[in-house]
């Protein structure tokens, strides 16, 4: 009996969310050619809009102290790692695609990854979430940016049929503690590394971490010339 009562909020959580899985496939089948081809495309490179905004924050960061170039270089870092944690949680759980396991859903927009390609958690959700929380700790203003991105990325992939819901959902949420911990865990290391490696005598180093603030002369400085 105790058996059967542990297994029944699983099992019943699975039937809702395969219920919602269906839901949204079949919403995505009634919608128009444009927003079909449009959620086709952005499911991958949503990933490439990530990419940009990194760059653009290690490209600021460059005249920035230390510690803000230390923050954006930790953005791409923190998302890196996320991926890998979900690798690692994918083989654990091997969870089929819904795609593959839910008979009589509609076919998926995107093509069915290959058996062996687990399901639970979104990769892609995962590094959406890393990468829009670890981007809002380097400019917080960002947040209102890269959150609506990671949220349609997330539904994305359901919208394809490549994911349930479940799958999206706990990405977003490993993307976002991984992030958060990267950000609180690496910052100190990371700036002392920043302002180390900014004397060093290369000049390939000295440019990707660039030159820090520039310096402003100050008023005595003037008053002496």
């Amino acid at each position: 009996m105790t058996v059967w009562a542990r297994r029944l909020p699983s099992v019943t959580m699975n039937f809702e969310d395969t219920g919602l899985y269906r839901d949204i496939t079949d919403f995505a089948h009634d919608t128009p050619n444009w927003v079909q081809h449009g959620a086709g495309i952005w499911t991958e490179a949503g990933l490439l809009v990530f990419a940009g905004l990194f760059a653009t924050a290690w490209w600021r960061a460059r005249r920035g102290s230390p510690r803000a170039f230390a923050i954006a270089a930790l953005a791409p870092l923190a998302t890196a790692v996320a991926y890998v944690c979900s690798e690692v949680l994918k083989s654990a759980v091997a969870e089929e695609r819904p795609c593959r396991a839910v008979a009589g859903a509609a076919a998926s927009l995107a093509a069915c990854p290959p058996h062996g390609d687990w399901s639970f958690p979104s990769n892609h959700a995962t590094i959406a979430g890393a990468a829009a929380v670890s981007l809002a700790v380097v400019r917080r203003a960002l947040l209102w940016l890269t959150a609506p991105l990671a949220l349609l990325m997330a539904f994305s992939r359901v919208f394809v049929g490549v994911h349930y819901p479940h799958d999206v959902i706990a990405g977003l949420a490993l993307g976002t503690l991984v992030a958060l911990v990267a950000a609180r865990l690496g910052r100190s290391p990371m700036t002392r590394l920043a302002g180390a490696m900014r004397t060093s005598p290369a000049p390939a180093v000295r440019w990707v971490l660039g030159p820090g603030p520039a310096c402003v002369p100050s008023y005595e400085t003037h008053a002496r010339r």
